[in-house]
């Protein structure tokens, strides 16, 4: 856009949203910014506003613009606002009511604007506990999570969901889940007897006989469904090995990087984080705290100059 007004990068978002005001604007006053910066230049404003959100009716949604103002001092409780400038006009902004969204969220703005106001240049979403916050030009990172089905859902695609759903220092980040299906695998080499990592997945091949390595079975005439851990393991138990399939969903990250950034999980990692080019992945049994140092460092990867605003 050539219109000279001032235009933050995809995905701004307030650091916090006590930072935004929302202002009640007469009807003789028009929403444009010529209108706005007469109407609010030398009105006080309190010392943590940063940004206006300028509307015709307080109680509900309609024609709104959104301002970021300067005041003549940082310190005092209350100062004259000396600058005005408009970072959207109604005609790009929207104001939606979501009473369940944490506005304070990234992820949750833009999986809002994404569902309620498509297309919006700015969005402004009246959330939990009423509180008002918004999102300038939404573009959130989309990450694949690679995680091996059953269970259904899937572990990790569930886990990186809540950790989105309540981190405030992520940029908007939208989980894509990317399920790799055990049944998919066993017909890549049929069998009539599979053996899996573990019943607790609950996972079954229809038309086949099931037995499950954590049980330690009698010997059979087996195909492996599992990875280089569970290849491990029947070595040990059994002395040698058997016909594979590789489940391991982080092995096709050894190639080229993956066309979206990618998350998924490795059995040989018990403890730590790995991070490529493209890709993070985390133990199979790892914790929130992990899922979300895995997202971050991810994030500061593809996503490097985003800061919230």
């Amino acid at each position: 856009m050539t219109d000279g007004r001032e235009r933050p990068g995809p995905n701004f978002v307030p650091l916090r949203y006590r930072g935004v005001s929302v202002a009640t604007v007469p009807p003789d006053v028009a929403l444009d910014e010529a209108a706005l910066r007469d109407h609010f230049t030398g009105r006080d404003a309190y010392r943590r506003t940063r940004f206006v959100v300028a509307r015709r009716d307080p109680d509900t949604p309609g024609p709104t613009a959104l301002l970021r103002i300067g005041r003549a001092a940082e310190g005092p409780l209350f100062s004259p606002v000396v600058a005005v400038s408009m970072l959207a006009g109604p005609q790009e902004c929207a104001y939606v009511i979501e009473p369940d969204a944490d506005t304070g969220i990234p992820s949750v703005l833009a999986a809002v604007a994404a569902e309620r106001a498509p297309g919006a240049y700015a969005v402004v979403v009246q959330g939990r506990y009423s509180h008002v916050n918004f999102i300038i030009d939404p573009q959130p990172l989309r990450i694949a999570v690679r995680d091996v089905v059953p269970p259904e859902p899937a572990k990790l695609v569930d886990q990186a969901r809540r950790v989105v759903a309540v981190t405030e220092d992520l940029p908007p980040v939208e989980i894509v889940p990317e399920p790799v299906r055990l049944a998919d695998l066993a017909a890549q080499r049929p069998a009539g007897h599979y053996l899996l990592p573990c019943r607790g997945s609950g996972a079954e091949v229809p038309g086949a006989q099931v037995s499950y390595l954590d049980e330690h079975p009698e010997r059979a005439d087996w195909t492996l469904l599992g990875c280089t851990r569970s290849q491990q393991i029947h070595r040990h138990f059994y002395g040698g090995d058997v016909p594979t399939v590789d489940f391991c969903p982080k092995q096709a990250l050894a190639g080229a990087r993956p066309p979206q950034p990618v998350l998924t999980k490795c059995c040989l990692q018990e403890e730590h984080i790995e991070v490529g080019d493209g890709w993070a992945t985390v133990p199979w049994g790892s914790s929130l705290d992990l899922v979300r140092e895995a997202l971050r460092r991810l994030a500061e990867r593809e996503a490097p100059s985003w800061r919230p605003g």
